[in-house]
Parts: C-alpha cells; structure tokens; sequence
C-alpha cells in the first residue's frame, strides 16, 4: 500500500487531507509538526510527502532541507501546502527541491492529481533507474570512438531530459554545476543527488563525458590545433583541458590524433 506522510500542524486541515487519502486505498500517516515530521519519514519511509510550511518547531523548508540531506529520504517526492502563494516563496520552495506545491486552499481533486502525478514520475524515474544500472559500459575502441554520434553518450532518462538537453546546448561553454542547476530550477545540492541516483555519476562528468565527445570529433574531422579545440568546447584553461584529457584517454590530443590516422 502507498505510503503518504503529511506533517500540517492545523488538526482540522491534518484531518482533512489523511480521511481524504483513505477513503483513496493511501495508508496516511500524520505529523503535528516539522520535527514529528522528520521523524515519521526516517521511521515509515514514505512513498511521498505533503507538508506545510508555516509550522512550530521546524518549518516546512527546514523539513525539506533535512530529508534531502538524507539518503534514505532523499528522493521521496515532496509537495507544499501553504497559504504562501508569492512568485518568490513558491520559487524558494522549488529551489529547495520541492517536487511540487500547493496553494491553501486546494481541493481534494488538486492535491490528489498532485499526488498522482508525482507517484507517476517517480516510479518512472525508478525504471529508469533501473535500465541506467543494468547497462554494461562497453569499452571504447578506435572504431567506435570514430562512429558514435557524441549526443548518444548522454543519458536518455525521461525525468532528467531538462538536465541533458541544457548539457547538450551548452557544453561548449563555460559550464558549471551550478549553470545546470540554475536552469532546470533545483538547487546544486539536490540536482547532484539526483543525478548520480539514477545515472550513477554526477553533473559535472556528464558534462566532461559530452566536451570529450566534441573534442574527439574536432580532432577527426578538422585540422584546428589542440589549444583551438580547447577553447571551442568551453575550457577557459588550457592546462585544464590537457589534464581532463589525459585521464579520459590516457595520452595527449595530438598522440590521440595521429593514432586515429594511422589506422
């Protein structure tokens, strides 16, 4: 049975949404407050999370903020309820790495499609987890570094295509973690964690793996100098460049380019 904790410090609203989530076949669980809330998560491990953000003790971003520090309850889908209906609260509570969010008052039919829909996502991201750990990387040859289209050494995982398609965009400048996170509106700290669960790496090799895909075209396809390509693919260090591709490759641009040559 789908487990759903809601932490609302109001009895009648508390009441209110967990008669609603039983009468749907949910199992709910309450909480009074931020810190039972913590509690209830670490304790029952929900299949989700509904709570609200004006509360004694904690409040509903202190919540948040310490579930996703948590392995074990990081990736529990998590949805706001609150009065709060600014551009900017709702925004910090996404940033936060809110899955969702709920203006007061909602109806039943909202916050259960809300709850639909995130349980959706979730177990699709779950699959793709999955698909993502059953691959078996295979090892690189000449050939296949000379035929692989570079886009398809990305991940296709549906619930991180915002993520790869602004890598896909962008690579070819200067980058960072923070970029990527900025742009799919998540923090760093959430986007990390969620990324290296359902691919196994984090951002920023993702963002490497895709520079040296490029890089490997241009040193194929043109006659552009090493510190050309460099530059071409968004490294502002030169020195930097030379040191990412050694470890990817084992050698220097220009060894590796006159390797593919030969054969």
């Amino acid at each position: 049975m789908t487990k759903i904790l809601v932490i609302e410090d109001e009895p009648e609203s508390r009441d209110i949404f967990l008669d609603s989530l039983e009468a749907e076949g949910f199992e709910a669980i309450a909480a009074q407050n931020g810190l039972v809330g913590i509690q209830q998560a670490q304790e029952h491990l929900p299949d989700l999370v509904l709570c609200d953000i004006m509360m004694p003790e904690l409040d509903g971003y202190g919540v948040l903020t310490t579930l996703r520090q948590n392995p074990l309850t990081a990736m529990i889908p998590f949805i706001f309820l609150s009065a709060k209906t600014t551009k900017t609260e709702i925004r910090h509570g996404m940033n936060l790495g809110a899955d969702d969010y709920l203006t007061k008052p909602s109806t039943v039919e909202e916050l259960l499609g809300a709850i639909a829909t995130r349980l959706k996502k979730q177990a699709t991201m779950q699959q793709c987890y999955i698909v993502q750990s059953q691959r078996v990387p295979e090892p690189q040859s000449t050939d296949t570094a000379k035929s692989v289209d570079p886009q398809s050494l990305l991940p296709t995982c549906p619930q991180l295509k915002e993520v790869f398609d602004f890598i896909e965009a962008n690579y070819y400048q200067s980058i960072t973690l923070s970029n990527v996170a900025q742009a799919v509106g998540y923090s760093a700290a959430y986007l990390t964690d969620l990324v290296r669960r359902q691919t196994g790496k984090p951002v920023n090799h993702w963002i490497v793996e895709r520079r040296m895909a490029a890089v490997r075209a241009l040193l194929l396809e043109t006659n552009q100098s090493a510190n050309q390509i460099a530059e071409a693919v968004g490294y502002q260090n030169e020195g930097h460049f030379f040191r990412q591709f050694r470890q990817y490759h084992g050698t220097t641009p220009q060894v590796w380019r006159k390797a593919q040559h030969i054969q």
